[in-house]
Protein backbone atom coordinates (compact mmCIF):
# COMPACT_ATOMS: atom_id res chain seq x y z
CA UNK A 1 0.00 0.00 0.00
CA UNK A 2 2.57 2.21 1.06
CA UNK A 3 4.03 1.53 -2.24
CA UNK A 4 1.16 2.48 -4.04
CA UNK A 5 0.92 5.66 -2.55
CA UNK A 6 4.24 6.61 -3.18
CA UNK A 7 4.20 5.94 -7.07
CA UNK A 8 0.91 7.59 -6.87
CA UNK A 9 2.37 10.85 -5.05
CA UNK A 10 4.80 11.07 -7.84
CA UNK A 11 2.55 10.04 -10.63
CA UNK A 12 0.04 13.47 -9.93
CA UNK A 13 3.25 15.06 -8.93
CA UNK A 14 4.84 14.91 -12.82
CA UNK A 15 1.28 15.16 -14.42
CA UNK A 16 0.91 18.41 -12.50
CA UNK A 17 4.47 19.46 -13.59
CA UNK A 18 3.98 18.12 -17.14
CA UNK A 19 0.72 20.67 -17.09
CA UNK A 20 1.98 23.16 -16.53
CA UNK A 21 5.54 23.03 -18.69
CA UNK A 22 2.75 22.48 -21.68
CA UNK A 23 1.43 26.07 -21.03
CA UNK A 24 5.15 27.27 -21.96
CA UNK A 25 5.07 27.83 -25.88
CA UNK A 26 8.49 26.85 -27.37
CA UNK A 27 8.62 26.69 -31.38
CA UNK A 28 5.68 26.28 -34.09
CA UNK A 29 5.91 23.28 -36.00
CA UNK A 30 6.50 24.04 -39.39
CA UNK A 31 3.14 23.49 -41.92
CA UNK A 32 0.60 23.12 -38.91
CA UNK A 33 -0.59 25.61 -35.96
CA UNK A 34 0.66 22.80 -33.96
CA UNK A 35 3.49 24.54 -30.99
CA UNK A 36 6.13 22.68 -29.23
CA UNK A 37 6.57 23.22 -25.88
CA UNK A 38 9.01 23.22 -22.50
CA UNK A 39 7.00 19.90 -22.21
CA UNK A 40 8.74 18.34 -24.92
CA UNK A 41 11.85 18.87 -22.78
CA UNK A 42 10.31 17.67 -19.92
CA UNK A 43 7.82 14.92 -21.09
CA UNK A 44 10.63 12.23 -22.08
CA UNK A 45 12.08 11.87 -19.11
CA UNK A 46 8.74 10.69 -16.95
CA UNK A 47 9.20 6.86 -17.63
CA UNK A 48 12.83 7.06 -15.94
CA UNK A 49 11.19 8.45 -12.44
CA UNK A 50 7.87 6.68 -13.21
CA UNK A 51 8.97 3.49 -14.91
CA UNK A 52 8.08 3.26 -18.54
CA UNK A 53 4.14 1.93 -18.35
CA UNK A 54 3.26 4.69 -15.74
CA UNK A 55 5.69 6.97 -17.33
CA UNK A 56 3.79 7.10 -20.57
CA UNK A 57 0.45 7.18 -18.74
CA UNK A 58 1.11 10.47 -17.30
CA UNK A 59 2.36 12.26 -20.61
CA UNK A 60 -1.09 10.78 -22.14
CA UNK A 61 -3.24 11.43 -19.13
CA UNK A 62 -1.03 15.26 -19.66
CA UNK A 63 -2.09 16.03 -23.35
CA UNK A 64 -5.48 14.60 -23.33
CA UNK A 65 -6.74 16.48 -20.22
CA UNK A 66 -4.98 19.80 -22.02
CA UNK A 67 -7.05 19.37 -24.96
CA UNK A 68 -10.22 18.87 -22.90
CA UNK A 69 -9.50 21.93 -20.83
CA UNK A 70 -8.97 23.90 -23.88
CA UNK A 71 -11.35 22.18 -26.08
CA UNK A 72 -9.36 21.99 -28.63
CA UNK A 73 -10.84 20.26 -31.90
CA UNK A 74 -9.79 16.77 -32.11
CA UNK A 75 -8.18 17.46 -35.68
CA UNK A 76 -5.78 14.67 -37.33
CA UNK A 77 -3.42 16.66 -36.15
CA UNK A 78 -4.24 17.13 -32.50
CA UNK A 79 -4.48 13.16 -32.55
CA UNK A 80 -1.12 12.70 -34.08
CA UNK A 81 0.20 14.87 -31.53
CA UNK A 82 -0.93 12.53 -28.70
CA UNK A 83 1.48 9.68 -29.79
CA UNK A 84 5.24 10.93 -30.96
CA UNK A 85 6.35 11.68 -26.98
CA UNK A 86 4.96 8.45 -25.63
CA UNK A 87 7.78 6.58 -27.86
CA UNK A 88 10.45 8.91 -26.69
CA UNK A 89 9.48 8.73 -23.13
CA UNK A 90 9.85 4.60 -23.54
CA UNK A 91 12.76 5.03 -25.60
CA UNK A 92 14.44 7.30 -22.86
CA UNK A 93 13.11 4.81 -19.93
CA UNK A 94 14.19 1.77 -21.07
CA UNK A 95 17.47 2.00 -23.88
CA UNK A 96 20.08 2.28 -20.99
CA UNK A 97 19.91 -1.31 -20.10
CA UNK A 98 19.18 -2.04 -23.69
CA UNK A 99 15.58 -3.59 -21.87
CA UNK A 100 13.68 -1.66 -24.96
CA UNK A 101 15.39 -2.81 -28.04
CA UNK A 102 11.76 -3.52 -29.59
CA UNK A 103 11.81 0.73 -29.29
CA UNK A 104 14.56 0.53 -32.39
CA UNK A 105 12.06 -1.12 -35.00
CA UNK A 106 10.22 2.58 -34.34
CA UNK A 107 12.01 4.62 -36.37
CA UNK A 108 12.83 1.39 -39.11
CA UNK A 109 9.41 1.37 -39.98
CA UNK A 110 9.18 5.06 -39.71
CA UNK A 111 11.62 5.12 -42.38
CA UNK A 112 9.68 2.25 -44.22
CA UNK A 113 6.30 4.24 -43.85
CA UNK A 114 7.77 7.70 -45.01
CA UNK A 115 9.59 6.18 -48.29
CA UNK A 116 6.19 4.13 -49.20
CA UNK A 117 4.36 7.62 -49.85
CA UNK A 118 4.71 8.93 -52.85
CA UNK A 119 5.69 12.06 -51.97
CA UNK A 120 8.11 10.42 -49.22
CA UNK A 121 10.01 8.81 -52.48
CA UNK A 122 11.08 11.77 -53.73
CA UNK A 123 13.13 12.76 -50.29
CA UNK A 124 13.87 9.32 -49.01
CA UNK A 125 17.50 11.17 -47.42
CA UNK A 126 14.76 13.24 -44.84
CA UNK A 127 14.72 9.70 -43.74
CA UNK A 128 18.30 9.63 -42.38
CA UNK A 129 17.07 11.58 -39.44
CA UNK A 130 15.69 8.92 -38.03
CA UNK A 131 18.78 6.37 -38.41
CA UNK A 132 20.26 8.65 -35.42
CA UNK A 133 18.22 6.44 -32.36
CA UNK A 134 19.83 3.36 -33.78
CA UNK A 135 23.60 5.35 -33.49
CA UNK A 136 22.72 6.77 -30.37
CA UNK A 137 21.52 3.45 -29.37
CA UNK A 138 25.52 2.16 -29.29
CA UNK A 139 26.40 5.34 -27.14
CA UNK A 140 23.42 5.18 -24.82
CA UNK A 141 25.25 5.33 -22.09
CA UNK A 142 26.02 9.09 -22.63
CA UNK A 143 22.60 10.85 -21.09
CA UNK A 144 22.51 13.58 -24.41
CA UNK A 145 22.78 10.80 -26.91
CA UNK A 146 20.46 8.86 -25.38
CA UNK A 147 18.15 12.19 -25.22
CA UNK A 148 19.28 12.71 -28.70
CA UNK A 149 17.76 9.44 -29.82
CA UNK A 150 14.63 10.10 -27.89
CA UNK A 151 13.88 12.76 -29.44
CA UNK A 152 14.55 11.41 -33.21
CA UNK A 153 12.06 8.64 -31.63
CA UNK A 154 9.20 10.97 -31.66
CA UNK A 155 10.39 12.80 -34.44
CA UNK A 156 10.44 9.67 -36.88
CA UNK A 157 6.92 8.78 -35.55
CA UNK A 158 5.92 11.82 -36.14
CA UNK A 159 6.87 12.23 -39.33
CA UNK A 160 5.84 9.24 -40.47
CA UNK A 161 2.36 10.30 -39.50
CA UNK A 162 2.76 13.37 -40.87
CA UNK A 163 3.42 12.57 -44.55
CA UNK A 164 0.19 10.60 -44.90
CA UNK A 165 -2.33 12.18 -43.28
CA UNK A 166 -1.23 15.85 -44.69
CA UNK A 167 0.58 15.05 -47.86
CA UNK A 168 3.23 17.32 -47.68
CA UNK A 169 5.19 18.22 -50.64
CA UNK A 170 9.17 17.16 -51.23
CA UNK A 171 9.24 20.82 -50.78
CA UNK A 172 8.03 21.28 -47.88
CA UNK A 173 10.56 18.42 -46.34
CA UNK A 174 13.66 19.49 -47.93
CA UNK A 175 12.80 23.30 -46.15
CA UNK A 176 12.54 21.01 -42.57
CA UNK A 177 15.70 19.65 -42.87
CA UNK A 178 17.80 22.54 -41.41
CA UNK A 179 14.59 23.46 -38.88
CA UNK A 180 15.10 19.53 -37.53
CA UNK A 181 18.65 19.79 -36.82
CA UNK A 182 18.62 23.23 -34.91
CA UNK A 183 15.36 21.97 -32.82
CA UNK A 184 16.38 18.62 -32.27
CA UNK A 185 19.36 19.21 -30.87
CA UNK A 186 18.28 22.15 -28.97
CA UNK A 187 15.99 19.24 -27.64
CA UNK A 188 18.17 16.69 -26.66
CA UNK A 189 20.00 19.29 -24.77
CA UNK A 190 16.65 20.16 -22.98
CA UNK A 191 15.69 16.96 -22.43
CA UNK A 192 18.97 16.17 -20.51
CA UNK A 193 18.83 19.20 -18.44
CA UNK A 194 15.42 18.53 -17.39
CA UNK A 195 16.94 15.21 -16.50
CA UNK A 196 19.94 16.48 -14.62
CA UNK A 197 17.50 19.03 -12.75
CA UNK A 198 14.64 17.12 -11.92
CA UNK A 199 17.12 14.40 -10.75
CA UNK A 200 18.44 16.30 -8.21
CA UNK A 201 15.52 18.53 -6.94
CA UNK A 202 13.74 15.43 -6.28
CA UNK A 203 16.54 13.87 -4.37
CA UNK A 204 17.10 17.60 -2.27
CA UNK A 205 13.67 17.00 -1.48
CA UNK A 206 14.12 13.53 -0.50
CA UNK A 207 16.53 14.10 1.64
CA UNK A 208 14.71 17.09 3.45
CA UNK A 209 11.90 14.56 3.98
CA UNK A 210 8.90 16.91 2.02
CA UNK A 211 8.76 13.54 -0.65
CA UNK A 212 9.72 10.23 -0.08
CA UNK A 213 12.91 8.76 -2.02
CA UNK A 214 12.33 7.81 -5.64
CA UNK A 215 13.72 4.24 -6.91
CA UNK A 216 15.24 6.03 -10.43
CA UNK A 217 16.27 4.20 -13.72
CA UNK A 218 19.88 4.81 -14.29
CA UNK A 219 19.85 7.24 -17.07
Amino acid sequence: MARFNKALVFFVLFSILGFASLQVPFNKLAGSNVSFTLFDFFAPIAGVFLGPIFGIASVFTVLVTNNLIKEVPWTQGAIIRLFPTLFAVYYFATIQKGRGKWILLVPILAIIAFIAHPNGRHVPYYTLFWLIPLIAYRFRSNLWMKSLGATFTAHSVGGAAWIWVFNLPPAVWNSLIPVVISERLLFATGIAISYVVVKHILQYLASKKILPKLDMATP
